[in-house]
Formats: C-alpha cells, sequence, structure tokens
C-alpha cells in the first residue's frame, strides 16, 4: 500500500509539471520555453499566477500521498526507505565473479548452452544451465568407472561395450517438467581433464551427439569435484551440501577426541537450505567405531558449527627423523593392499531386499513396468517394503523415490 501511495503522488506530480508547461506554451512561446528552467517556471507562475494555479494545485495534491506513503514505509520497512534516498538503485550493479571458468562453444538440443555450474561426482559428470530446482539446460555424462585421478575418455560412433551413458534435458518455457534424451553409443565424446587443487578438475571437453539431437560442444570445462567451496585458501563453512558438514564434524571430533585418526562415516543428503542439523554420526575414532549425537547451526560469520563447540586446534605434529626413517622403509617395503569387496558382483534385487544395510547409501538405477527410470542414491527399505531411493539435484534440493520391489523389472548398482 505504501509503494502504491508513493507512485500515486510521483505520477500526479508530474501530470501537473506536464500541464504546467502546456500553460506556460499556451501564454507563449518563450514562456513556454523558458519553463523548462526551474527559474523561469517559478517566474512564469508569479506573473501568470492564474494561468498555472490549476496545474500548480495538481503538483500540490500529489504531494499529500508521496508525503502519508514515505511516512507509512518509514514506520515499518526504514531500511527500504534508506535505500531508495541513498540511490544505489542507480549504480549499475557488480558483476560477480564465476566460480568456474567453462568455456564451452556450440548447442545443447539445438539452443545456445552456457552452463555455470560443473561437477564431476562419483563418476558422473554434469553441466548445468539455471539456478532454479529444475535446469533451464543440463548435459549428465555417467563414465563408467569413478576416477580420482585424471579422466581420458575417447568415443567414437563406432565403439562397443561398456560406454559412457549421455544423458541431455531441457525445460522450455512453457513446460513445467524438463524433457530428457538418454544414449549409451552412436555418439564423439573426447575428455581430458586433470585434477587440480584443492577440488577441481580442468581440461578439454568435446562432445557430438547423433544429428536428431541437435547437440555440439566444445571447449575447456572447470569442474568442482567435491561439495566443497573455498574462500581465501580455506574451506567455505557457509556453503550448504554434505561435503561442508563432514568436514565440520570431522575437524570437530579431531579437535575433541584429541587425535587424526578419526573418519567420518558418510551422511546421508540433506534437504537444504537448513539453519540447524541434529545427526546421529558414526565414526571411527582412533581404530574404534562410535555412535555420537551432534548438533549442527548456521551462523552468519562463522558458517556451519557444532553446538557448545569450545575444544582448541590441534597442536601441529613435528616430524622427527625416527619417523622419516620409518616412513623411508615402509616405502621400500611391499605395499599390501587388500581390495575392498566389488558389492556390484552378483548384486540382485532379492539380494537388495534381503541384506538392504549392506547397500545403504549406494548409487543404483532401477527400471520400472512403465519404463520409467530412477536413480539415486539407495536410502533403505520403509514399513511397506517399498525401495527408497534419493537423487541429489546440484545445489538446489533433492528427488525421492519410492518402489515397491514388484514393479522393478532390472535394478542395477553404480559403485562398487
Amino acid at each position: 500500500m505504501d509503494a502504491l501511495m508513493i507512485l500515486g503522488g510521483l505520477l500526479l506530480i508530474l501530470a501537473g509539471l506536464v500541464w504546467l508547461v502546456m500553460r506556460a506554451f499556451a501564454t507563449g512561446l518563450l514562456w513556454g520555453w523558458a519553463s523548462f528552467i526551474p527559474p523561469f517556471t517559478l517566474l512564469y507562475m508569479l506573473r501568470h499566477w492564474r494561468s498555472a494555479r490549476p496545474a500548480v494545485a495538481l503538483v500540490g495534491l500529489g504531494f499529500i500521498p508521496l508525503i502519508v506513503g514515505l511516512t507509512l514505509m518509514a514506520s515499518h520497512d526504514s531500511q527500504r526507505l534508506e535505500a531508495i534516498f541513498s540511490l544505489k538503485w542507480l549504480k549499475p550493479e557488480a558483476q560477480t565473479r564465476a566460480e568456474l571458468a567453462i568455456d564451452l562453444r556450440g548447442v545443447l538440443s539445438g539452443r545456445p548452452f552456457a552452463p555455470q555450474q560443473g561437477e564431476l561426482l562419483d563418476g558422473v559428470l554434469s553441466l548445468r544451465e539455471g539456478q532454479d530446482f529444475f535446469a533451464q539446460s543440463e548435459l549428465v555424462i555417467r563414465l563408467p568407472a569413478p576416477s580420482t585421478g585424471p579422466v581420458r575418455v575417447d568415443v567414437l560412433p563406432t565403439d562397443e561395450g561398456r560406454l559412457p551413458e549421455v544423458e541431455i534435458s531441457w525445460l522450455l518455457p512453457e513446460q513445467e517438467l524438463p524433457e530428457a534424451r538418454r544414449l549409451s553409443r552412436g555418439y564423439t565424446l573426447h575428455l581430458d581433464l586433470e585434477p587440480v587443487e584443492p577440488n577441481k578438475y580442468v581440461g578439454d571437453f568435446h562432445l557430438v551427439l547423433p544429428a536428431q539431437f541437435k547437440t555440439t560442444l566444445s571447449g575447456r570445462v572447470e569442474l568442482f569435484s567435491n561439495g566443497l567451496r573455498y574462500r581465501d585458501g580455506k574451506i567455505d563453512r557457509h556453503v550448504d551440501s554434505v561435503d561442508t558438514i563432514t568436514h565440520v564434524i570431522q575437524d570437530y571430533l579431531e579437535r575433541r577426541f584429541a587425535t587424526r585418526r578419526v573418519q567420518v562415516s558418510p551422511i546421508a543428503n540433506l534437504n537444504f537450505p537448513l539453519l540447524s542439523i541434529d545427526l546421529d554420526v558414526e565414526a571411527q575414532i582412533n581404530g574404534e567405531k562410535q555412535r555420537l549425537p551432534i548438533m549442527l547451526s548456521k551462523h552468519d560469520t562463522r558458517g556451519w558449527q557444532v553446538a557448545a563447540d569450545s575444544f582448541p586446534p590441534l597442536p601441529s605434529v613435528a616430524v622427527t627423523p625416527s619417523v622419516i626413517a620409518k616412513t623411508a622403509d615402509a616405502e621400500v617395503a611391499p605395499e599390501r593392499v587388500s581390495r575392498p569387496l566389488d558389492r556390484r558382483i552378483r548384486f540382485s534385487l532379492e539380494g537388495l531386499l534381503r541384506n538392504p544395510n549392506r547397500y545403504q547409501n549406494l548409487n543404483m538405477r532401477a527400471l520400472t513396468e512403465r519404463g520409467n527410470s530412477a536413480e539415486g542414491r539407495f536410502q533403505g527399505v520403509d514399513a511397506e517394503g517399498r525401495i527408497i531411493l534419493r537423487q541429489r539435484m546440484s545445489a538446489q534440493g533433492e528427488v525421492s523415490y519410492s518402489l515397491r520391489p514388484e514393479e522393478v523389472t532390472r535394478i542395477e548398482l553404480l559403485e562398487p
């Protein structure tokens, strides 16, 4: 209401001033041009008051709703009024520097594609344009196996075997849900990505899909390898991500138990944005498995922090010659590495229902009788026997799938 009164008052004042200029031109051409200059406008009002009086009255009438609107705004929204009078809104908005240097040329589904977000997590490469829950355009490439080192992939249209799966999706203005297309062969792909500290991949990207998909992209990309973000060389605790929460808990437990031998178990996806989180965290501390209740809250200045955290930082460890000698001996000694069991071997729906805890929080893909595909991290089996999958949609939220076992025709585990 206050904004409408201010706007109405300004319109009345403007109409009165235009009427005053018209009256001045009716009096004489010289008076008309002179009325554009404030001193001569006042002189015209004094010399020809009878002619200027109606326009001046309209201007004065406009000041009444203007003053009332400003008074109402000052009473309940003084910051907004201060911003209006400070004229900051006239200054051009400062361009924020993009987090990622992505330089791609080409089109996705026939439209220009300029992604602002890029990730390579658990073997899934995603490039996303748009900040909403559903991206305006998105490209997802699921690699056959995750990699912690350099990523080099070359695929030709005639290649066979186990190839990366490519999915494109786009959202038109008149649509509520995005359209998607997926293919596993018949395309050209070149990836040459190198890991860059602290948590990025940088390199060449080239993709050409069959002609009916109208998608050709080429250039250089920069991708995040996890959910952490850095500011001035330190982890930014203000970022809402599972990796940020895990880092905060890891740092807290190390200082609480005065040891660096802490390994936090994976944390399930969280429905951000949140201001506080209450978790039961499992962690290996000095080789002993413990389950601890932890409450976190988000502060404007410090970001995410564990409640009642008053533990001092760990002292820096000085490296002694004996430690160096032991490290050298360990490097010379033959390394014995026990390979973890690949749970994808002999994976089946019956085995999943029989022992769901074994596959908790692992990435799966299920195909239903209707031909729909659901992909996400396994969250367990509910009381009605339904399979729960949750998929994180970048930083915007998550999608949850609830599937009855009898409607699942095929289910596959996507990681060991």
